[in-house]
């Protein structure tokens, strides 16, 4: 790999993770707004298993969640973030672990959870990358290992993120909302057509996810971009 991409990689990272790196910016607290109005969207039941995903492609569903996984890991919480993209990840990028054992090789019996999770530098923050690409991803994703494992994880974090494909792409991201107690959907400012947001809802809601609300980022306001949350009905 050459010096020029090493770095653009570094750069993109640090621009990736800014509730890590500048903690006390405008986006970090935006993030952190997002953090409390889940924790808040329900009285009776936690919700500790997370999904978060898009419509489509290049929405941030991917910086929201693994900065989100970031500030519930501040907060003294420990976390596992998932790489559920089992066709196009990047949890290994974000966070500079190796993808050669992930969640793929825990769903198909050659490693333990504890095994196939990874630090980070990040306190109380953990990853379980994707692993080798499957040929069947939404098979795994609606196996029974899946389902143990997500409750082994339950047990074992007080909080388990899932990154997934995007909802109109495939089929996976339905299926994956199955194990978790509630979905975050990711849309960005000037890029995610309305139609297709409410596409994106009503698959998840066939699927019967709970959605918790919908982050809209890259909306200007006074020069900065932030994240914004609205809690769903």
């Amino acid at each position: 790999m050459s010096r020029k991409l090493r770095k653009a990689i570094s750069n993109l990272t640090q621009r990736s993770l800014i509730t890590h790196n500048n903690p006390k910016s405008p986006i970090s607290e935006q993030y952190r707004t997002i953090r409390t109005n889940i924790q808040f969207s329900s009285v009776d039941h936690e919700n500790r298993v997370l999904m978060v995903t898009s419509a489509g492609p290049a929405e941030g569903k991917s910086t929201t969640v693994a900065n989100l996984a970031v500030v519930l890991a501040q907060q003294g919480k420990s976390v596992l973030l998932v790489d559920g993209d089992l066709r196009k990840p990047t949890v290994h990028y974000t966070f500079k672990v190796s993808n050669i054992h992930g969640i793929t090789n825990v769903l198909t019996r050659q490693l333990s959870l504890d095994d196939a999770v990874q630090r980070t530098k990040v306190e109380e923050l953990f990853v379980l990358p994707s692993g080798p690409i499957p040929p069947n991803p939404s098979e795994l994703l609606n196996s029974k290992a899946m389902e143990m494992m997500v409750e082994d994880a339950s047990q074992k974090y007080d909080y388990v993120l899932f990154d997934s494909p995007p909802v109109l792409a495939v089929t996976d991201a339905q299926v994956l909302s199955s194990h978790c107690d509630g979905v975050v959907l990711v849309t960005s400012s000037g890029q995610t057509e309305k139609d297709e947001a409410l596409k994106a809802k009503e698959l998840l809601e066939n699927a019967n996810a709970k959605i918790l609300g919908v982050v809209l980022n890259g909306k200007e306001s006074n020069s900065t971009n932030y994240y914004y949350y609205y809690g769903g009905e």
